[in-house]
């Protein structure tokens, strides 16, 4: 288990993914789903919560990207409603706020305290990453956070936007810490030239 404390000192950067290591990604996408349903069962008479419960089902068993052709075959969908599907998806606003994760709030309460940079890079939409930031109750955190958003220029493991946020803040990579979950992170980190730690390790 590794704490604040046990970081080299000297790191000044610390980079963060957003799905699944600053909050739980379902948290957002359950929502979704809950809106999308009770959208279904006004235009379309379904049952909202078996709908739901369907569409969470199907993300625990096959994943994301199959939720919305799963539900279209179950309820012989139509498929105009992938774009209403698809447009909830990047701009819900949400009936609760998205939580971080305790011990990352603990953590980038820390970093704060200690006057060190903390900044966001993230893959997927720029326009459904920025709702998620826009939605999260980041306890005051905000005004600390620099987000990029690494598909408006090119997706991780390529190092691009990580070069770019480096040359933007004048950073030295050698002070620089990334925190993420998924092999991209982590591929990214290694070919930008800086530390990486798996989120799973706090």
């Amino acid at each position: 288990m590794i704490r604040y404390s046990d970081i080299d000192q000297r790191k000044d950067a610390f980079i963060f993914e957003l799905d699944n290591v600053l909050y739980p990604e379902k948290d957002y996408l359950y929502q979704v789903y809950y809106l999308f349903s009770s959208y279904l069962e006004y235009t379309n008479l379904t049952d909202a919560k078996e709908a739901t419960d369907f569409m969470v089902d199907t993300y625990l068993s096959q994943g994301k990207e199959l939720v919305f052709d799963a539900l279209k075959k179950k309820l012989h969908l139509e498929e105009k409603y992938r774009t209403n599907f698809n447009h909830l998806t990047n701009t819900a606003h949400l009936p609760l706020k998205l939580l971080l994760y305790q011990d990352m709030l603990n953590l980038l309460q820390e970093i704060v305290v200690d006057r060190k940079k903390i900044f966001i890079v993230t893959n997927g939409s720029p326009e459904q990453q920025l709702n998620k930031i826009k939605q999260t109750e980041w306890n005051g955190l905000e005004k600390y956070l620099t987000c990029y958003f690494a598909n408006e220029i090119t997706p991780k493991p390529e190092t691009d936007c990580i070069d770019l946020l480096i040359k933007d803040h004048n950073l030295q990579r050698r002070n620089i810490i990334m925190i993420g979950k998924v092999d991209e992170d982590e591929q990214c980190a290694e070919a930008s030239g800086v530390d990486f730690i798996n989120v799973g390790e706090f």
